[in-house]
C-alpha cells in the first residue's frame, strides 16, 4: 500500500484579488496565503509519508516577479527530497514552457513532464507509471490526452493532464477532452488540473479535479486543498479531500425582508457573520455580504452605500480583524413599493416600464455603453479607465438602483398624504 498527493493550480505568489485595504484589515496575514498553503501541502506529504506528489499544472501564476518565488519552491521541494518523496510537475497554461523567462535548477526529486510529446515516468518501487505532457504554450486547444500511451500492463497507471475537460463555466477552453477518451486509456487514476473547483468526474476509475489549494478571490469560495490518494495492496484506489488553504472566501446572504431600522439590520447581519465563522471552524474569512429582501431600508441602503459598507466592516472587526475581512457589500434589496408598482399609472408607470425594458434590452444597453464612452474621456484617468463603466452588468445594476430610488422618492408624497 502507498499514498500520493494530487494537487493543482497552486498559482504560487499570486496575489489575493478584490480585497480593499481599510483600517484593521489583515493585509499582512493573507499576503503569503499561497505560500502557506503550499507549506501545508508539504507538511501533509511528510506526515502521511506519501510515495510522491503530483502537481497537475499552474504551479506558478506566470513569469516570476523575482527569483524569490523560484527559490521558495526549491526550498519546499528540498524538504520532500530529504524524505525521498518524488514530485511530478506538469506545466499548464499559466506556467507553460514559453511563459517563464526565469528558471532555477530543481532538486533531483522533481520531474518535469516534457512539452513536445507525452512522457512516462516509472517508479518500479511502487509499480507505478505516471503519464503526462506539459503545455508548450499558454494557449493549447488540442486534446493532448489523445496521444497519451496506453496503460502499462500490470502496473498502476496515472494520467496527469491540465484540461478544461468538456468545458467549465469561468475557465478558458484549454486542452479539451472527453470522458470517454480518458477512460479508453485504461489508467487507474487521472490527476487533472485547471478547474479551480473540486470535482470528481468519474469514480471508477477515479478522474479528479482537486481544485486549487488556496482561493484567491470571491469566485473561488469555500474549502480549498488537494486529494490524498491511497492505493491498497490490491491496487484498489480511493481518494479524500484534505483542506490546505489558510483562509476562505465566502458569500454571506442576509435577508432584510420586513426590517425597518438599522439596528434590526445590523443585528441580522451580525448573526449571519457569526454563523459563517462557526461553519468555518476557526478559519479566517474574506466575506462578500449580500443584502437581499424587500425592505423599507432599501432607499437608505442605496443612497448611503458607504455608510452601510463601513458599518458592516466595523461589525466584522468587532469579531477580530484576523477572523473576518469584509471584501464587499452588495445591495440587492428591493423597495417595499416594488410589489405594488404594477398598480401605478400615468408618467410614473411609464418611467418604470422604460427602465425595466432598458435593463432587459441588449441593444439599448449597448447604446448606453456608446454614450458612456464619451463620458469616460472626460473623467479623471483612474475613473475613465475603469472596466466597470464599460460593463453591461454595471449599467443594469445602476438601472436597478435608479428604479428603486425613484420609487421611493416619487411616491413619498403619496405615502405621506395617505397618513
Amino acid at each position: 500500500m502507498f499514498k500520493f498527493i494530487h494537487a493543482a493550480d497552486i498559482h504560487l505568489d499570486s496575489p489575493l484579488r478584490g480585497l480593499e485595504r481599510y483600517e484593521g484589515a489583515p493585509v499582512d496575514s493573507v499576503r503569503q496565503a499561497s505560500r502557506r498553503a503550499m507549506e501545508n501541502m508539504v507538511d501533509l506529504a511528510l506526515r502521511e509519508q506519501v510515495a510522491f506528489v503530483i502537481i497537475a499544472g499552474d504551479l506558478f501564476d506566470g513569469d516570476w516577479k523575482d527569483y524569490n518565488t523560484g527559490l521558495y519552491f526549491v526550498r519546499q521541494m528540498s524538504r520532500l527530497a530529504e524524505s525521498g518523496i518524488a514530485v511530478f510537475l506538469l506545466k499548464g497554461n499559466h506556467d507553460a514552457a514559453n511563459k517563464l523567462t526565469k528558471s532555477l535548477p530543481l532538486p533531483d526529486n522533481v520531474k518535469v513532464f516534457a512539452h513536445k510529446s507525452p512522457q512516462t515516468f516509472r517508479l518500479d518501487e511502487f509499480n507505478v507509471s505516471v503519464h503526462g505532457q506539459s503545455f508548450a504554450t499558454g494557449d493549447v486547444k488540442d486534446d493532448l490526452s489523445a496521444n497519451y500511451p496506453a496503460a502499462d500492463a500490470g502496473r498502476v497507471n496515472i494520467g496527469v493532464l491540465h484540461t478544461c475537460a468538456s468545458g467549465r463555466d469561468g475557465h478558458d477552453s484549454y486542452a479539451p477532452c472527453k470522458l470517454e477518451g480518458l477512460l479508453s486509456k485504461g489508467y487507474q487514476y487521472w490527476a487533472l488540473g485547471h478547474i479551480h473547483k473540486r470535482e470528481v468526474l468519474n469514480k471508477e476509475p477515479l478522474i479528479v479535479f482537486p481544485g486549487n489549494i488556496q482561493g484567491r478571490h470571491i469566485r473561488e469560495s469555500g474549502r480549498k486543498g488537494c486529494s490524498l490518494v491511497t492505493v491498497d495492496d490490491r491496487n484498489s484506489i480511493s481518494e479524500e479531500f484534505v483542506e490546505l488553504g489558510v483562509m476562505r472566501w465566502e458569500n454571506v446572504t442576509v435577508d432584510l425582508s420586513g426590517l425597518k431600522t438599522e439596528d434590526e439590520a445590523f443585528s441580522q447581519i451580525s448573526m449571519a457573520l457569526d454563523s459563517a465563522l462557526q461553519e468555518a471552524e476557526g478559519m479566517p474569512l474574506a466575506v462578500r455580504v449580500h443584502l437581499t429582501g424587500r425592505t423599507a431600508l432599501d432607499s437608505g441602503l442605496r443612497s448611503v452605500r458607504k455608510h452601510w459598507t463601513e458599518s458592516i466592516r466595523a461589525l466584522g472587526l468587532d469579531r477580530g480583524s484576523d477572523r473576518v475581512w469584509i471584501e464587499k457589500v452588495k445591495i440587492e434589496t428591493e423597495s417595499v413599493l416594488v410589489e405594488s408598482s404594477e398598480h401605478f399609472d400615468g408618467p410614473l408607470a411609464e418611467l418604470l416600464l422604460v427602465i425595466t425594458e432598458t435593463a432587459q434590452d441588449t441593444d439599448a444597453l449597448n447604446e448606453l455603453q456608446d454614450e458612456l464612452a464619451d463620458l469616460r474621456t472626460r473623467l479623471p484617468a483612474e475613473l475613465g479607465e475603469s472596466k466597470m463603466l464599460a460593463s453591461n452588468e454595471w449599467i443594469k445594476s445602476s438601472l436597478v438602483d435608479v428604479q428603486q430610488l425613484l420609487l421611493d422618492k416619487l411616491t413619498k408624497p403619496l405615502s405621506t398624504a395617505s397618513k
